[in-house]
């Protein structure tokens, strides 16, 4: 039986947009993208696909099995095949009206349901957080969904033995964990660059189709999904600059009064 991973990945705004171009949804809360701009997969969901592509490197293509899941109300699909052109097998999505705006408990539930459906899996990467709203909530939860041990933050997988071999990101190092499988890994940036879809991989991709699910597939209702977060308000900070001029009769009092001003200001 070749090894099965699954790698979760979401479609987000490309985190590149100039804060300028975006605008908020007042109405829905929601961020709105230019329309000129195409949404990307995440960053580090690109990472955790790159360390499912490292593990088959190292056990051999045949032994390995990599399906990448998302959920959402829609997908620009150039965009969300990019794992398949990277050297993916399969890819799942969950898309449905009522997978619109869910929180990161609900999602993590569905992504849960979605991957029990898949039957036995070995390994769930995540990327360590989504650049939308970075919350590092959803592989969380979805480890405690399919009651699988998780470790947090890595930047090398390996699977040996029926375990996976992890170097986890630390402060002020790094700390190396075993873990038994089937297991949840997050993955960062740290791991190092995507591989760029080779010609062939682009090639391919276009011939693959994505299994469509609907929640009603996985027996999920959308009225079993109401958010467990309310976001009461969204907005773009207003930025104010201010340029104060220090006095004092010599440099040293200068210095005093410069400090005075800063932890009056709370900034020390």
């Amino acid at each position: 039986m070749p090894l099965t991973i699954v790698v979760t990945a979401k479609q987000v705004l490309d985190p590149e947009t100039p804060a300028s171009a975006l605008q908020i949804d007042t109405a829905r809360k929601r961020m709105v993208a230019p329309p000129n701009v195409p949404p990307v997969v995440n960053g580090f969901d690109e990472n955790a696909v790159e360390a499912a592509l490292r593990i088959k490197d190292a056990l051999g293509a045949p032994n390995v099995k990599i399906t990448v899941l998302s959920v959402g109300k829609s997908f620009a699909l150039d965009v969300i095949k990019k794992p398949l052109s990277m050297g993916a097998d399969d890819l799942v999505l969950v898309q449905d009206d009522g997978c619109d705006g869910l929180d990161a408990f609900q999602t993590a539930r569905v992504l849960a349901a979605a991957i029990k459906q898949m039957g036995p899996v070995d390994l769930v990467l995540c990327g360590r957080q989504a650049s939308d709203w970075d919350q590092a909530q959803v592989p969380l939860a979805l480890a405690e969904f399919l009651g699988l041990p998780c470790v947090h933050i890595t930047k090398k997988v390996e699977v040996k033995d029926k375990t996976v071999v992890v170097e986890r990101v630390l402060p002020d190092g790094t700390e190396v964990v075993q873990v038994p499988l089937p297991a949840l890994i997050t993955v960062s940036n740290e791991l190092g660059q995507p591989r760029y879809p080779t010609l062939r991989g682009i090639m391919a991709s276009t011939r693959k189709q994505p299994i469509i699910r609907k929640l009603s597939d996985l027996g999920l209702n959308p009225a079993d999904l109401k958010p467990k977060v309310e976001l009461l308000d969204l907005y773009i900070p207003v930025r104010q600059k201010k340029c104060e001029f220090i006095s004092g009769d010599n440099d040293e009092e200068k210095g005093r009064n410069l400090a005075r001003r800063l932890r009056e200001a709370k900034l020390i």
